[in-house]
Parts: structure tokens; C-alpha cells; sequence
């Protein structure tokens, strides 16, 4: 691999990393509140795709007043989808708001199927995100930089939030002790609905970026973006929002290095980010920068 091919494809894992990183995020805020792997969260990603896409083939609007229009609307789909099928089941054992989340990504999924058909469709690109850029010898498709831009001004962003407001202090203080935090006036209803909030604006903003990356979108396209970034968050130390940007990164650099440098490996592409998982999980199960919880019951 020369000089240049290999900047070229840290550009491409980096951009791919920023992607796993903006969904794991989501993962990661709401198991750091209700011990709740959200695995209906990747099929927030593939709603996001398709308000954009039908926000411009449909209702004609602009590229930027889709973006908009589809993080809104999918973040509505994240709130209703807390207060109707896990704010029930909150003082439940962890089981069954588990089994709900597996619920409400099969329910997701099948009603894309019957709303938006099965079959694929493609995504067109804003015009001035499918240029071809050059720096120096290094050449990459103009979407690249604005993915990792878009990606690290959310991240700091939220970092903001997380800790310089009322709400983010409430969130920090929910996932120390939730039952303890509400005794004290916090209102943990208000607070873990805008914990769904944000991450179900990240995950509109990461399937828009995705399918502007990989220009086809169908019902399923959240599934394994969604276990990929689920890979991330415990990489990264589920739990962690900074972790789960780290791990995210280094989930997508080493995918693409993997193909770069073994091209010969590249159908297993997929199973090698599982088998990190599994490493992981044996070995330093609390991630890069996660700690040792209690569990909640």
C-alpha cells in the first residue's frame, strides 16, 4: 500500500467511524440512563433515510428542509416510541423492556415494508456532496469531510449539552441513581424523553449520512449499521458517549484498513467486527472507557 492510498483510506474509515459513532451514541445515552440496549435504534436510522428521501421526491422541498424535516419527524418516532413501549414497562425487570425493544424493531421494520415497499431505492446526493476533491495525490468524493465534520459538531455539541445544562446534569445525575434522582425533584420522565431525543436525532442525522454515503435505502438498511454501532458503544465502553465516539472511530478505520490491507478478507468484513465483540467481551468487558456498573433491577 502506497503513501497516498493509505490516507485515502483513513479518510474512508474515519468517515465510516463517524457514521457507527453518531448511532452508538444513541445506544449509549439511553443504556447509561434505563440499562436499555434500544435495539429498535438502528431502525431509526433507516426512518431517517426515508423521511429525507420522501421529503424531496414527495413533498419537493429542498435537500436541507428534508434533512430537517426527517430528524424531526424521526425524533418524534423516538419519544412516542419511549412513552408508549418502555416508559410502561419501566419499573419491570430488564427483561421485558429488552423483549420490547426486539418488539418494536420487528414492528418498525415490517411497517416500513408495507409503507414504503421493499424494494430498494436510491438516494440522490445534494449536487456539491458528490464532487470529487483532490489533496495532493489523495482523492475522495466531497461527502467524506462533510461526514466528519457534521459528525464532530454534533459530537461536541452534545457534549455541550450533556454537561453545561439543566438537562444534561439531570441525565448525568439519572444515570448514577435514577430512583434517588427523582426523590430530589428531577423529573425522570421529562429527563430520559429528551435522552430518547437526542439520540433519535443522531440516529436521523446518521441515516442520512449513511445514505448519502451508500445511496440505496431500503427497511432493513438499519439492521446492521445498528449492530455495528452496538459493537462500537461496548468498544467503546457502553454507557460513555465520549467512549462510544472513540469506538465508533476505531470500528470503522479498522474495517476499511482490514479490506485495505487483506483485500482477500474483505466478505468477512462484518464477521471480523463481530469477533471483536466476542474478544472484547472476554477480555475487558467494560470497553475502553467504560466502568463497572451495578445493574439496576
Amino acid at each position: 500500500m502506497t503513501f497516498d492510498s493509505f490516507f485515502q483510506n483513513l479518510a474512508n474509515g474515519i468517515s465510516l467511524g463517524s457514521l457507527y459513532a453518531l448511532i452508538a451514541i444513541g445506544y449509549t445515552m439511553v443504556y447509561g440512563i434505563l440499562r436499555l440496549i434500544n435495539f429498535a435504534h438502528g431502525d431509526l436510522v433507516m426512518l431517517g433515510s426515508y423521511f429525507a428521501f420522501y421529503g424531496v421526491s414527495m413533498f419537493f422541498l429542498p435537500w436541507w428542509a428534508a434533512f430537517i424535516f426527517a430528524v424531526g419527524v424521526t425524533a418524534g418516532v423516538g419519544v412516542v416510541m419511549e412513552k408508549v413501549a418502555y416508559r410502561p414497562l419501566r419499573e419491570f425487570p430488564r427483561i421485558n423492556l429488552f423483549t420490547a425493544a426486539v418488539a418494536v424493531s420487528f414492528l418498525l421494520e415490517n411497517l416500513a415494508i408495507v409503507i414504503f415497499g421493499g424494494r430498494p431505492k436510491a438516494f440522490s446526493r445534494p449536487p456539491f456532496m458528490d464532487k470529487m476533491l483532490n489533496i495532493g495525490s489523495i482523492t475522495f468524493v466531497s461527502y467524506t469531510p462533510i461526514i466528519i465534520a457534521v459528525s464532530l459538531v454534533l459530537f461536541v455539541g452534545l457534549i455541550l449539552i450533556i454537561n453545561h445544562t439543566k438537562a444534561g446534569t439531570a441525565m448525568r445525575a439519572l444515570s448514577k441513581d435514577i430512583e434517588t434522582t427523582g426523590l430530589m425533584g428531577v423529573n425522570t420522565n421529562k429527563t430520559i424523553m429528551f435522552a430518547f431525543l437526542l439520540g433519535s436525532c443522531l440516529a436521523a442525522v446518521g441515516g442520512i449520512l449513511w445514505a448519502i454515503k451508500f445511496p440505496q435505502i431500503n427497511p432493513l438498511m438499519g439492521v446492521m449499521p445498528g449492530l455495528k454501532a452496538f459493537v462500537a458503544a461496548v468498544l467503546g465502553g457502553i454507557g460513555n458517549v465520549g467512549g462510544a465516539m472513540i469506538g465508533g472511530l476505531l470500528l470503522g478505520i479498522v474495517e476499511i484498513m482490514l479490506v485495505a490491507f487483506f483485500p482477500s478478507l474483505s466478505g468477512y468484513r462484518d464477521a471480523f467486527s463481530f469477533a471483536i465483540l466476542i474478544l472484547l467481551l472476554l477480555f475487558r468487558p467494560t470497553g475502553i472507557m467504560g466502568e463497572v456498573q451495578p445493574e439496576k433491577v
